[in-house]
């Protein structure tokens, strides 16, 4: 039997796996929702909510192409509506409009979701920056200044007066460390304050999505948090974490990970668990979530294995009877992590406690309550069955992972979710092909690879390179299944040149354990061609 791929995503920071093309995961960090745009706390995923503007993608393209070439003017009327919507005024709205239309990787269909996370980053960063109210008279004037420029969209100018505002405070920050004890009090507010500036442009700079940049400047504001205030710096340390966990997950960045991994355990030593117990679980569960992306990229176990006995850890203090949603996510994590494991070892003990823990996580994320995040667990169930069911001689297991994957689709519809419907059409796809190779027919083979050609609808090279390549690599298995049923050459050829097309993907993205199973696929699919065309008489021969 040939590997199934399958990508799992995270769930509020959570994890997710993949096999014959990784098998895509939902990232349980997004939900759907009415369309409203509020500034709540924690990261920006987290707060989310897609409005669509009453709008076409076309028309959304062509307000945010004008917003990048000053050219409003004719779509004022459009601008006003969008301003109202988001609740900014319309020159923000025009700067948020250009900050999306600067993005090159953002397809039509996803401007408004882009535009509704800029602007939900930008109501935090307005809530932020309301709360500062610096000691220094000089910074004050600044950050005022810097508070009106934010909200008018000039978000150059308020880099400026926010760095005028730090660069003022650390000035006099030095000045009063000169003087006697008595100064101390003073000292430690105006870096308390400059940190509070820092990390308010750490807000900013999130909101322009440079997340490393953004890192940075959380980890200065870090670093300017004089002894004695432990609670401010894990606080910016953690939004430290956060910016360089987005930078790699978004941006395939694995040295971004690899840091992000060392802040979280910084972290952990100044939110220790005797202290603070469920603020130390969600540590380790943020944790996790790094070490289980990194996992999912490297060729060996060892980040899997750490993300797996984060998550059990976080469960220690996560309990069903104190924080039953929680302790839902975590499972749900704990799945994930389990069934990328599972894929990469002989045995089926990793895959049945990776089920075990979606349907724990079901007991508490119902349809009716929750329904994305019940399709995200019902997709992450399936991958989870599939492959169990392609090590298992009967069919059960594979018929529960179509049935769980046709399921997850009733919530994760094309209109709704396009990219997470793509994800479990392609995981449909390979619980599919693995029926299809146990019968003697051709059915489920051709729906198949009908479901993959559905996949790639959306996952396309220039916006999603890697979810293309994890279609491509599925739509390959699935024709040259097809083309081994039926004796038909032309078939694995149009194989071939899909798996090809994975393997450049794979190298260019730096996927090493993808790479060299579909590498191996190459070779063997160029031996079934060359035994087909064998067997295919020439033309004009009978």
């Amino acid at each position: 039997m040939t590997p199934r791929t399958l990508w799992l995503a995270l769930v509020l920071g959570a994890s997710v796996a993949a096999v014959a093309p990784p098998v895509a995961m939902a990232l349980g960090d997004t939900t759907g929702a009415p369309c409203a745009v509020t500034a709540g706390s924690g990261t920006a995923s987290n707060n989310t909510i897609t409005c669509n503007f009453g709008l076409t993608p076309e028309q959304l393209r062509q307000v945010s192409k004008a917003a990048v070439e000053d050219a409003t003017a004719p779509l004022i009327d459009r601008i006003a509506s969008i301003s109202k919507t988001l609740g900014v005024t319309e020159e923000a709205a025009k700067t948020l409009l250009r900050i999306i239309g600067e993005q090159p990787d953002v397809p039509d269909e996803r401007l408004g979701e882009v535009l509704t996370k800029v602007a939900t980053d930008y109501k935090r960063l307005q809530t932020q920056v309301a709360a500062l109210n610096p000691d220094n008279p000089t910074a004050r004037d600044l950050v005022e200044r810097a508070k009106s420029e934010i909200a008018a969209g000039h978000f150059a100018a308020a880099h400026q007066l926010l760095l005028q505002a730090r660069k003022a405070q650390i000035a006099a920050a030095q000045e009063a460390a000169k003087l006697a004890e008595q100064a101390q009090a003073a000292r430690d507010a105006q870096l308390l304050g400059a940190a509070a500036s820092a990390a308010a442009e750490g807000d900013l700079t999130m909101t322009e999505l440079h997340y490393a940049q953004a890192a940075d400047l959380f980890k200065q504001a870090a670093g300017l948090v004089p002894a004695g205030h432990p609670e401010e710096t894990t606080n910016y340390s953690q939004r430290q974490a956060d910016a360089l966990y987005r930078q790699g997950d978004e941006r395939g960045d694995n040295a971004a990970l690899k840091q992000s991994i060392d802040t979280w355990r910084l972290v952990l030593q100044q939110r220790p668990r005797a202290r603070v117990p469920l603020d130390w679980a969600a540590m380790q569960n943020n944790l996790g979530r790094v070490l289980k992306t990194l996992g999912e990229r490297e060729s060996g176990t060892a980040q899997l294995e750490e993300a797996v006995a984060t998550y059990r850890a976080a469960l220690e203090e996560r309990t069903h009877d104190r924080v039953p949603l929680d302790w839902a996510m975590t499972q749900m994590n704990l799945g994930n992590a389990l069934q990328v494991l599972g894929e990469r070892e002989s045995g089926t003990e990793r895959l049945e406690e990776a089920v075990a823990a979606y349907r724990a996580a079901l007991e508490e994320w119902t349809r009716a309550g929750v329904p994305l995040r019940w399709a995200v667990t019902q997709n992450n169930l399936g991958n989870a069955l599939a492959r169990l069911g392609e090590r298992e001689s009967g069919t059960a297991r594979l018929e529960q992972a179509v049935a769980a994957f046709r399921a997850a689709l009733e919530e994760r519809t094309h209109d709704r979710v396009p990219l997470d419907w793509a994800m479990t059409q392609m995981n449909l796809g390979n619980a599919l092909q693995s029926l299809g190779e146990r019968e003697s027919g051709t059915a489920r083979l051709e729906e198949a690879v009908a479901a993959h050609r559905a996949a790639l609808e959306e996952y396309t090279r220039d916006h999603v390179p890697l979810s293309q390549a994890y279609s491509d690599h599925g739509l390959a298995n699935g024709l040259a299944a097809l083309a081994i049923r039926e004796k038909s050459a032309p078939r694995m050829e149009e194989a071939l040149t899909c798996m090809r097309a994975a393997v450049e993907i794979y190298r260019q993205s730096g996927e090493t354990y993808w790479l060299q199973k579909a590498t191996v696929r190459v070779t063997e699919m160029e031996a079934e061609l060359g035994n087909l065309q064998k067997r295919t008489p020439p033309l004009g021969r009978h």
